[in-house]
């Protein structure tokens, strides 16, 4: 319609239209006839009104027609906008539910981690006042338990053993890897039953753990001592009171004639020495040298049996209220000594023919201590482990005892350890326990396999410990740990 009505202003405004109108409109004298003019205004006048009316009439139904497909347009906006409310109030109420849902989670949560703090200080509470020793291990062997009995018992602080090796912590225990490899290879609870080194009684349990993140094994120590020995008390008092009582009529009864002999062994020698002739005589039968030496050998034996005897007599009579700061290097090789001369039994083994390894470590201290009856402990264990060494009867045996003292934890270390015969799990057990036989015939019991006598001067007398761990095939190790104050 624009375009028409511009085509029609141009022609309005062109040359020839003014030149054919002005043609028109004047007459033959050259007046113009208004008349004619008039009738042709009025023509093209209704025409341009026409042309207005149909072009209002189109805009009117163009404008109709937006204004359909606006309504059409809010419609659809209002039904999509109610959409979207619904949709948000659906939203909203979803989300309202899922708030509840995540503060009653919150609310969950907050109580199961309250509660799993209280279960962990409840479980914190019970490790640090059972009165077992717990020691939590993983496949390592690196510490990750330590209770307060542990820490009282070894005087190690859970801090400094945490995520480190037991036997780098506490090189004393007496558990090995190997028992802990065997616990967890079978899956099942472990319990040994020994001695804790240089400690007490213990009853040993390891427990494998397999359902954790990281498998490991739980070793629970406890202490029977007080069980042992309020079974044992009255047991040790009456037995060193019985054998003080013997140690005394023996050595009364032992010492006369054992007087006699050397008397008459002096007297025999000072008469072969002051007789010429009967030397003259002896040396025509070649045999004057061999009675000498075999005079001097039986005086020697005499000495040494009654120096045993002394002892013993001491040992019967008691013990001085003082200990004495001695030398334990000089009072084991004097028992050394001693041993030599008593454990000499012909036709068996010598203990003079046992190779001793000594370990010392240079610069021990003195210790406070009764001689004489540390001389009875060292002297009952070399006895001890010359009987396990006989034993052994291969030709490439080598009967050897292997002796360390080292000083660790203000307390000096002793470790007897021999190649011989080991004990069994029931004779660790009841090594260091007193021995009541019966009178039936059929017991056979060899006193030496008992060190009651030696646990209580070590225990009791001197304030320390004594254990044993021993292997049939290996051979067995005594344990000593004795305060240096």
């Amino acid at each position: 319609m624009k375009q028409f009505l511009f085509s029609i202003l141009i022609f309005l405004h062109s040359s020839v239209l003014h030149a054919a109108l002005k043609a028109e409109f004047k007459r033959p004298d050259g007046s113009t006839n208004w008349q004619h003019v008039a009738n042709w205004s009025a023509g093209i006048l209704i025409l341009l009104l026409t042309a207005v009316v149909i072009t209002l009439f189109f805009t009117w139904r163009k404008a109709r027609k937006a204004n359909r497909e606006l309504r059409a347009i809010r419609n659809d906006l209002e039904l999509r906008v109610q959409e979207r409310t619904a949709t948000l109030d659906e939203s909203n109420k979803l989300l309202k539910e899922s708030n509840q849902l995540l503060e009653h989670e919150i609310s969950q949560h907050m109580s199961t981690a309250a509660r799993l703090r209280s279960s962990e200080f409840y479980i914190k509470d019970i490790l640090k006042s059972m009165p077992l020793m717990l020691v939590g291990l993983d496949m390592e062997g690196r510490i990750t338990q330590w209770n307060k009995r542990a820490e009282d018992a070894t005087g190690i602080k859970a801090n400094d053993s945490l995520g480190k090796n037991l036997w780098d912590v506490y090189p004393t225990i007496t558990v090995t890897p190997t028992q802990i490899s065997e616990a967890a290879q079978k899956n099942e609870a472990t319990t040994i039953k020994q001695c804790q080194l240089g400690q007490y009684y213990y009853d040993i349990t390891i427990y494998p753990i397999r359902e954790q993140h990281e498998p490991g094994v739980v070793i629970l120590i406890d202490d029977v001592t007080k069980e042992i020995l309020a079974v044992n008390m009255l047991i040790q008092s009456d037995k060193m009171s019985s054998v003080g009582e013997l140690a005394a009529n023996m050595a009364h009864d032992i010492n006369p004639p054992l007087q006699s002999i050397l008397f008459d062994l002096r007297t025999l020698q000072h008469r072969l020495t002051d007789s010429s002739m009967n030397l003259k005589e002896l040396d025509n039968t070649g045999a004057s040298e061999t009675l000498k030496s075999l005079l001097e050998g039986a005086y020697e034996k005499g000495e040494n049996l009654a120096s045993i005897v002394h002892n013993l007599q001491d040992f019967a009579r008691g013990r001085s209220n003082r200990k004495e700061v001695s030398n334990i290097v000089d009072i084991l090789e004097h028992t050394i000594e001693l041993a030599g001369d008593v454990l000499s039994v012909p036709s068996r083994l010598q203990f003079k023919d046992i190779s001793i390894e000594r370990n010392y470590q240079e610069d021990l201290p003195m210790i406070p201590c009764y001689v004489g009856e540390l001389q009875h402990v060292f002297l009952s264990l070399f006895r001890h482990a010359y009987d396990a060494l006989e034993l052994v009867k291969r030709t490439d045996h080598t009967p050897t005892i292997k002796i360390q003292m080292l000083v660790s934890y203000d307390n000096l270390w002793i470790r007897i350890h021999h190649n011989g015969l080991g004990l069994s799990n029931e004779e660790q057990m009841y090594l260091f326990e007193p021995f009541f036989r019966n009178d039936s015939p059929e017991v056979k019991y060899d006193a030496n396999k008992r060190l009651s006598f030696a646990y209580f001067i070590i225990t009791e007398q001197h304030q320390g410990h004594i254990a044993v761990t021993s292997d049939l095939n290996v051979g067995t190790t005594f344990h000593i740990q004795m305060p240096l104050k």
